[in-house]
């Protein structure tokens, strides 16, 4: 951070110590001619952004808000940036949302629409939007006092802009509890109820509200259950259709700081029910849980602090959700960050459709897969047919387009000690390599040599993840957007996210086959256009 930042971000701290609510900044140009910035996934126009808040979709507008710190590219003073889009593609940057004020930093949180006004901030008929987000309070942390607590606002104006309900925080924690985050809301039809999931230390609370403005405690959920390596972030409950039935339950999307199956940060997942006080896990997927450890969203490094839209219109057949490109082990170090390079950090994961299935143990499973919007971007598409593979094949993909593209191949399962997959590289010698191990049943995501690596000890990585799916056709489909990877295996039964900093774009891309062959089924790469932004 330059000495400017320094002294902006100290000058900030200082008001919100004191109880002064900061002047909110404006938002900076949106530079876009840096190799490292995403064509087409969100990214802040610049400085510091992390985990996805406020999701909600109203009058044909999806809403992204975000942390985000406009002092700086790194951590510092919690707002709610914000940014809205028609189709989860091109993305419109709006005002800054929520800025600090006497009770804190903004932290994370959600939004809804309050179809009913049960909160009375409408006086026109229109639903309100709501928003309950987390305060943090540092002199408090630092006086050895709960810093955290929930705070209420509201739009009137469909998410435009937003006011401060005056009797905030609505929230507040037990004494001696440190980590009270992260309010993730939905309105219980059957119990005419709004129910809140937050993030407690080590677990999942769940409390309920006739009016979002006063909440009592229902329950919790998860000491001693899943993966407790780290604090428990970003909780998000949904319910879900199984797939090929009428039969629905719920999920529990779970982040975790740290202690993900490949380091640093990442989010697991539990499958059970809901009845308006308690979640209770499935016996099934518990007998999985025991029998094979934490079920992973995402066993790549880059995928945190997911959370789905609410609101979505009634035909939405999946639930949507986007999380974090990045993680806590080495975010506020990506060579992104200096002004010689755009002054920018972090990018979202493209948006998902989740689906639930049943597992193979008789339990449940989520699939994930980018939503088809990414269509818009499509340019002709190069088809390969079905061949035998043994080494490499290079695949006739026009070099610039490498670097921007959606590929979906599949191949007959392999034998023996195979390893098949993909490779992208530069004429700097930079090389990912992501390949599935007949031998291991795993996948791998290699990013040792994919350019520059240096920056944090944590970042070069083999990282693997076990094949869930048993069928005799492996699929793998790749987003490939300039610095990030998100692979798709077995119809999004297996997922994992990778960010990668090449020296040069990518303009090359081989398929291999190792210690043995493998019979490609059919390869579509599909070159995608940049998703223009204001």
């Amino acid at each position: 951070m330059t000495r400017r930042g320094r002294r902006a971000l100290l000058a900030m701290a200082a008001l919100v110590t004191h109880g002064v609510q900061a002047q909110t900044p404006a938002q900076p140009a949106r530079r876009d001619d840096d190799p490292w910035r995403p064509a087409w996934h969100f990214t802040p126009p610049a400085h510091w952004m992390n985990d996805p808040n406020g999701l909600v979709f109203y009058r044909g507008v999806y809403h992204l808000f975000y942390q985000y710190h406009p002092g700086g590219t790194v951590w510092g003073p919690m707002h709610w940036g914000h940014a809205v889009s028609s189709d989860l593609v091109h993305w419109h940057d709006r005002p800054i949302a929520l800025a600090p004020d006497e009770h804190g930093t903004i932290f994370s949180g959600s939004a809804v629409v309050d179809w009913h006004n049960t909160s009375g901030f409408s006086h026109d008929g229109t639903p309100p939007l709501l928003a309950i987000f987390t305060y943090h309070d540092e002199a408090a942390r630092k006086a050895g006092l709960p810093p955290q607590s929930q705070g209420l606002a509201y739009s009137l104006d469909a998410g435009e802009t937003w006011t401060k309900y005056a009797g905030n925080p609505v929230l507040r924690p037990d004494a001696g509890q440190p980590d009270f985050r992260d309010p993730k809301v939905f309105w219980f039809a059957p119990g005419q109820s709004w129910i809140m999931a937050l993030a407690v230390g080590d677990h999942t609370e769940f409390f309920g509200s006739p009016d979002f403005r006063q909440w009592h405690r229902l329950s919790g959920f998860g000491a001693g259950v899943g993966a407790h390596g780290g604090v428990w972030e970003c909780p998000d409950l949904m319910p879900i259709r199984v797939a090929g039935t009428r039969q629905t339950k719920w999920v529990l999307i779970q982040s975790i700081n740290p202690g993900g199956p490949n380091g640093g940060s990442a989010t697991q997942y539990f499958v059970g029910d809901f009845d308006g006080h308690s979640f209770t896990l499935d016996p099934a997927f518990a007998r999985g849980l025991a029998r094979h450890g934490p079920r992973w969203l995402d066993w790549g490094r880059d995928n945190y602090a997911g959370v789905a839209w609410s609101d979505l219109p009634p035909g939405a057949r999946h639930p949507i959700m986007i999380g974090w490109m990045n993680n806590w082990d080495y975010g506020d170090k990506t060579p992104t960050g200096a002004l010689s390079t755009g002054n920018w950090r972090s990018a979202m994961t493209f948006p998902r459709e989740l689906s639930l299935h049943r597992s193979r143990d008789g339990g449940y499973a989520l699939r994930q897969m980018p939503v088809r919007t990414w269509q818009t971007l499509a340019g002709p598409a190069v088809a390969m047919r079905a061949t035998m593979v043994s080494g490499t094949v290079e695949v006739p993909l026009p070099d610039q387009a490498v670097a921007q593209s959606l590929v979906t191949l599949a191949f007959d399962v392999p034998g023996g000690r195979t390893r098949v997959g993909i490779e992208l590289s530069n004429s700097l010698g930079d090389i990912y390599r992501f390949h599935y191990d007949a031998a291991t049943r795993r996948f791998s995501s290699d990013r040792t040599a994919s350019g520059v690596v240096d920056f944090s000890p944590k970042f070069a990585s083999v990282d693997h993840a076990p094949r869930l799916a048993s069928g005799k056709t492996l699929t793998m489909t790749f987003a490939i957007d300039r610095s990030s990877i998100e692979a798709f295996c077995d119809r999004g039964a297996t997922v994992m996210t990778t960010a990668v900093f090449p020296r040069a774009p990518y303009t090359r891309l081989r398929l291999f086959a190792e210690q043995g062959h493998a019979r490609l089924v059919s390869l579509r790469a599909t070159p995608l256009a940049g998703a223009a932004r204001n």
